[in-house]
């Protein structure tokens, strides 16, 4: 029998509407002092940014921050009052809404889904011998080809991975109906027991997307529920095929992650290289620009037009991606920090692909003299140079071809470079990258271990913390004032995406912020010299923590439900952070937020995404605006499911905070600078 989505009040939703901050308290509060310093120099340049939109935007909208905006047909668009309940074809609030959030659900599985395509089509170009692309994950093939069911040691590993590689394309593009063998190999049993009975298993990702946009158009689905029950579909299939399918194609056609230790933040930019920013999401240009910055040819070339060499730096996703599985890329700012990097000038070439790559950063790069490239027939800018690959991605045989132009137009871009013009604040921070589930059960010996440090109390809990960010909070400060608590309660953070970029930048992700951890994650963690937050990647090595997630509860012989684990996306802003909210609840784990999405106005929707999905697979939404606050959250509901598995609680926390602790030593090197000045000048 099919499981029945309640229906009752909410009160859940019932959450005060917090002042969104202006560009002044941004200055005021963000952690960060580059962003600060960036944020004074384009005011006084004259400089539009995201903050600057963003208030003069207000007042929001009401009703679309409520969700009661339906602008699908041309009747509309209408609207919810108390005088006009329903819109013209007689939809309510409660269907209005969960039509909006199903076509979030499904925009954000075709984002992460299109990025996918390209890199299994890459991944079956690379085995079939029609690219020239080695398999620089040759593990990864054979591990999944045992998970899927495929290993046979006669085989190459080439035919292995075209085997897989049609797995996932067929997973992703599935119209007949049939098994998704991704699902069914790697998802826990229990879950897809849940997921049978909800009637929510995807025929596909393509055709749920599809079948979304079909159910949200004039005068189809008009049942609430049902539209709820399509959004659950959407959220497997980005789970499954958009997220995981993408990282198994991309680990096996470029290796695992690597650990390192680099350099990030504005102040890593240096003035006499070719500086070339990759930003977006996909990896098979950025893999290319990479090899190409590496030729000796090229580096040649470089030092002729007075460059000492040629160097990458990381925006958003791509940074995060290309830095985990090559080196030598310098992650700089999320999406929202983009412009803030390029007002630096010192940015020759900006290399965009796809998603989170704002329209207003032409404006930016106007103002001096960083050329703008744009690589995918899917996110063209205008202003750019196009070079790219095209619709039908038939010139994919040809990326080493199109990064050598790339690169060759960031060391002409060099030579135009204004110096009058550079402004690079000196903040600067070291980070630990690169962590997998493989190398960290190489670290630890096995997921017993780390069993046993959960079960001791010394890891009180893990959390996924990511997402991306979002101007109604202040920029980057939510998501580490939640760090802060978090791991000076024992919790364990695992980090990608935007959100990674704070992290990172704060001192996070250096065994050194041990010292602001709590005495169980010291003991856990200390000995191998490990940071107390965990740097996975991108926003797709999600995948990464729910494997991590699901070898821990194995280990435990527990549903995953049971265990101290969670997501944690504070200041998401896009419709991918709904998928993977809605991807990490499915499996039965709680999703922690300061902004609710746009469903205030029906009660029965927000019910549902707050309370009903308990019952439903075990999980729900927690929504608090102060981090600190929903921090707590996450450490009381942990030390709940503790003591119901009967573990051992941890010890009390440290009174320490490590981004109190980064002021401090950013405020005394600054007091120490000017006083050298001082000194200097007398």
């Amino acid at each position: 029998m099919t499981a029945k989505l309640n229906d009752h009040p909410c009160e859940s939703t019932m959450i005060p509407r917090s002042k969104y901050p202006d560009k002044a308290i941004v200055l005021e509060r963000t952690p960060d002092p580059a962003v600060r310093s960036m944020l004074r120099h384009m005011e006084q340049a004259g400089i539009e940014t995201a903050f600057d939109r963003f208030d003069a935007q207000k007042p929001h909208c009401g009703f679309g921050l409520n969700g009661t905006c339906c602008k699908n047909c041309h009747m509309g668009p209408c609207r919810i009052t108390p005088k006009s309940p329903r819109g013209v074809c007689g939809a309510d609030a409660h269907l209005i809404v969960a039509r909006n959030l199903l076509r979030w659900a499904a925009a954000g599985t075709a984002a992460h889904g299109a990025r996918g395509r390209e890199v299994m089509l890459a991944l079956k170009g690379a085995a079939e011998g029609t690219l020239d692309l080695p398999l620089l994950g040759p593990e990864k093939v054979v591990a999944t080809a045992k998970s899927f069911g495929i290993f046979d040691e006669a085989k190459p590993v080439e035919a292995l991975a075209g085997e897989i590689a049609m797995i996932l394309l067929d997973d992703l593009c599935r119209t007949l109906p049939g098994s998704h063998r991704t699902m069914e190999a790697l998802a826990p049993p229990e879950r897809l027991a849940v997921w049978k009975e909800l009637n929510i298993l995807p025929v596909g990702a393509y055709h749920e997307v599809f079948e979304a946009l079909h159910r949200t158009t004039t005068g189809t689905d008009g049942d609430w529920e049902n539209v709820a029950r399509q959004m659950l579909r959407c959220a497997l299939a980005f789970a499954w095929s958009s997220v995981v399918g993408s990282s198994i194609a991309m680990d096996c056609l470029y290796g695992l992650p690597k650990r390192s230790r680099i350099d990030t933040n504005l102040g890593a930019i240096s003035e006499d290289t070719v500086n070339i920013a990759v930003h977006g999401h996909s990896p098979v240009l950025v893999a290319a620009i990479v090899k190409a910055s590496r030729r000796d040819d090229l580096g040649t070339e470089a030092k002729t037009a007075g460059a000492a060499a040629i160097r990458l730096y990381g925006i958003c996703c791509s940074g995060h991606s290309a830095l985990a599985k090559f080196g030598e890329v310098t992650p700089l700012t999320n999406a929202v920090g983009a412009e803030l990097a390029l007002a630096t000038g010192a940015l020759d070439l900006w290399v965009a692909d796809v998603q989170d790559v704002f329209p207003g950063i032409m404006d930016v790069a106007a103002c001096f003299h960083t050329r703008v490239v744009t690589t995918s027939d899917s996110a063209r800018l205008p202003g750019a140079e196009h070079i790219a690959f095209d619709h039908h991605h038939s010139n994919l045989d040809q990326a080493d071809a199109l990064a050598e132009r790339i690169v060759r137009r960031g060391i002409q871009a060099f030579g135009e470079r204004q110096s009058g013009k550079v402004f690079i604040p000196p903040a600067r921070m070291e980070a630990e990258v690169g962590f997998s589930v493989e190398n960290i059960l190489a670290t630890f010996g096995g997921a017993e271990v780390l069993l046993e440090h959960l079960r001791s109390g010394r890891i009180r809990g893990v959390v996924n913390l990511v997402g991306c960010n979002n101007p109604k909070v202040v920029f980057e400060e939510v998501v580490v004032k939640t760090a802060d608590e978090l791991i000076a309660h024992d919790i364990l953070p695992l980090t990608n995406g935007c959100a990674a970029y704070a992290l990172l930048k704060l001192g996070f992700c250096l065994p050194e912020a041990l010292v602001a951890a709590g005495a169980g994650l010291n003991t856990a963690l200390g000995p191998h010299q490990l940071p107390p937050v965990w740097h996975m990647g991108e926003c797709l090595d999600n995948a990464r923590a729910s494997t991590f997630f699901r070898l821990l509860a194995n280990a435990a012989g527990e549903p995953l439900k049971r265990l101290p684990l969670a997501f944690s996306s504070p200041e998401w802003s896009n419709e991918k952070g709904l998928g993977a909210a809605m991807g990490f609840r499915l499996l039965g784990l709680n999703s922690y937020h300061c902004l609710a999405p746009p469903l205030a106005g029906s009660d029965k929707v927000a019910r549902f995404f707050f309370e009903d999905t308990q019952e439903l697979f075990g999980a729900v939404m927690v929504v608090d605006p102060d981090p600190t606050a929903l921090a707590q959250r996450i450490i009381a509901d942990f030390d709940a499911r503790r003591a119901d598995l009967g573990w051992q609680m941890p010890a009390a926390p440290t009174t320490r905070r490590q981004s109190a602790l980064q002021h401090e030593k950013t405020t005394a090197h600054h007091h120490h600078h000017h006083e050298t000045e001082d000194h200097h000048h007398d």
